[in-house]
This record gives C-alpha cells, sequence and structure tokens, in this order.
C-alpha cells in the first residue's frame, strides 16, 4: 500500500484501516472483556487462599510461609491481566467490583465442567463481553490411562474422543448463550515426568506415546465438535502443540533446562497445591523447569500458555 502522508490521504487511509475487509464498511472494534470466567480443572485454578496447582511464590517479606499469589501466575491470571482483569481469589491491591469469576475446581473432568457452566446458568448469565475459558480433559486421559491394559487401547481412544466431544458440547452451550469463548486443547501430558517414568516403571516404552495418543484423541474430538462454531464466538488454543513444541526446544522458552523431571520435591511439599519457591529440588528454578510436578505444569509453563491465550483473544475476531 501507498504510504499517504498527510491531509485527506492519512484521514483515508486511517477509515480503510478501520474497515472489514469484507463487513462492507463495518467498523473493527478490539474486543475488550468487562469480565473473565474461568470453567475447568485445576490448571486453571486458584484457590481461596490464593494457591494455584503449580510452584506458588512467597511474599517476599512475609512469614510462616505467606503466598504472593500475584506472582506465579496461572494462565488464566495471565490472561487476564493482559484485559486489566482480577480474580477474587488473588486480589492483593484490594480492587472494588471485581467482575471475574473462578469456577475451576480440583481433579474436574469434562462433565465436572458441565456442571460449572450449569451452576453459572442457575445464577447468571452470559453477556458479548463475557470472555470465558474452558480448559479440562487432563484428568479425563489419566484416568482413561489408568485403565490401561485391563481396557483395550481402542475402547480407551474412543472414550477419550468422546470426552473432547462432550467439552465441544459446552462451548456451543455458552456460545450460545452470549459468552464468547476460548477453548484450550489439553496439554499433551505424553512429554510429562509421569508419562517417562510410566515407560521405566513398567518395561512398556510406549506408555508415554499411548498418553500422547489418548490426549490427541480428546483434542480432536474437541476439534471436530465445533467445527461449525464461527470465530466472532469461539477462539480455539491449542496448549498440546505449545507443550510439545517447549519439551521438544526448550531454549526457546526461557531457556528452560529441564524439559523431563519435577522441580517440586514430594519429599517437602506432598502435593503440588503445596509447592513454593521454598518446596523445590536441590537447585531448582521454577522458570528453568517445564513441570512443577509429574503432571502439572510450572510457572514457566503457565506464562507461555497464557501468553498464547492473549494472542488467540487478540487475533480472534470476537
Amino acid at each position: 500500500m501507498r504510504l499517504l502522508r498527510r491531509g485527506a490521504g492519512a484521514l483515508s487511509l486511517a477509515a480503510t484501516l478501520l474497515l472489514a475487509s469484507c463487513g462492507g464498511g463495518d467498523p473493527v472494534v478490539a474486543f475488550n472483556p468487562q469480565r473473565l470466567i474461568a470453567f475447568g480443572d485445576e490448571d486453571s485454578l486458584i484457590t481461596d487462599e490464593g494457591r494455584k496447582y503449580t510452584v506458588n511464590a512467597l511474599a517476599s517479606n512475609g512469614t510462616n510461609g505467606e503466598l504472593d499469589c500475584a506472582v506465579n501466575l496461572v494462565w488464566v491470571q495471565r490472561l487476564g491481566a493482559d484485559f486489566g482483569l482480577v480474580f477474587p481469589q488473588c486480589n492483593p491491591n484490594n480492587l472494588e467490583n471485581l467482575g471475574s469469576l473462578m469456577y475451576a475446581t480440583p481433579g474436574a473432568k469434562v462433565a465436572d465442567l458441565a456442571e460449572q457452566v450449569t451452576q453459572h446458568l442457575a445464577l447468571d448469565t452470559f453477556v458479548p463481553r463475557d470472555l470465558v475459558t474452558l480448559m479440562a480433559g487432563r484428568n479425563d486421559v489419566l484416568d482413561l490411562y489408568r485403565q490401561y491394559p485391563a481396557s483395550g487401547a481402542a475402547e480407551l481412544l474412543q472414550a477419550a474422543g468422546d470426552a473432547g466431544r462432550l467439552l465441544a458440547a459446552q462451548v456451543g452451550r455458552v456460545s450460545r448463550a452470549g459468552g464468547k469463548v476460548l477453548v484450550s486443547t489439553v496439554p499433551d501430558l505424553g512429554y510429562s515426568p509421569f508419562a517417562i517414568k510410566e515407560n521405566n516403571d513398567t518395561g512398556d516404552a510406549t506408555r508415554a506415546a499411548f498418553i500422547s495418543q489418548l490426549v490427541a484423541a480428546f483434542n480432536e474430538g474437541l476439534r471436530l465438535g465445533i467445527q461449525d462454531e464461527t470465530g466472532d464466538r469461539v477462539a480455539l488454543m491449542l496448549t498440546d502443540e505449545l507443550v510439545q513444541s517447549m519439551a521438544k526446544f526448550p531454549a526457546s522458552y526461557g531457556n528452560m533446562r529441564d524439559v523431563t523431571t519435577a522441580v517440586c520435591d514430594p519429599a517437602k511439599a506432598p502435593t503440588v497445591s503445596l509447592c513454593t519457591t521454598d518446596t523445590l529440588v536441590t537447585d531448582g528454578n521454577a522458570f528453568l523447569w517445564m513441570w512443577a510436578d509429574d503432571t502439572h505444569l510450572s510457572p514457566n509453563g503457565h506464562a507461555y500458555i497464557g501468553a498464547l491465550a492473549s494472542s488467540r483473544v487478540r487475533t480472534n475476531p470476537f
């Protein structure tokens, strides 16, 4: 396009940039959500105590292990921060009139996410400036994997696809009710420390690959289920591909130096929600390790997922 230098030419360019390429004069208005509503499992969770299922940060001037929930953000916090949105579960500046809502629960499967949506609709509705995040499926995949090999691979892969389609149904449900949906694929747990241990502990070097196959079947069910959704209502975030890329090319993601082991020491923190910067393995670093525990991502992993989420929201034609 020729550079327009001054006067009417500049005004013409500005007007052109404000028009949709195929909208016949409809202005392009950036989506600016008024609240963020998070549904899903512990990957999206901030508890009422400000705990997260990753490496929790300690307050620099605190005693007795007080947490600083505004550090080491989970992905939905990182997404919200880009739009000036804060969850009540982590509001250190005591901001008023917070509209964002946290429905995510630990251990949730897709069926539980469906109940979370039902819970919301019983009390509230969705409006066009609601940004609604859906991330679930990790616990469905892990539950299905635990049934292997007593149950056959084909049966379990079918069940994983069915779970993905159930998540897709919730995408449609929320979008038809008026919300703008950002839905995530399941992180590829086939690259997790849990999967690597399964290869070693069972003597079956295909176990991690099978976990990835379950993830892929779930995500395929999700993608097929939302294929008729329009871009002005739904955006898909490919978290599985991001996790794969981080595992394969760690130097490109903050120079991570460990993508195969957990940074949280289970002898110091028996569950990941209790993990803090004081309960790490020797020489562990929350931002140089990919995994917090055997299946949950580190703050560095969450930072990149949050950045991906923000990019998808800003580039999607909501």
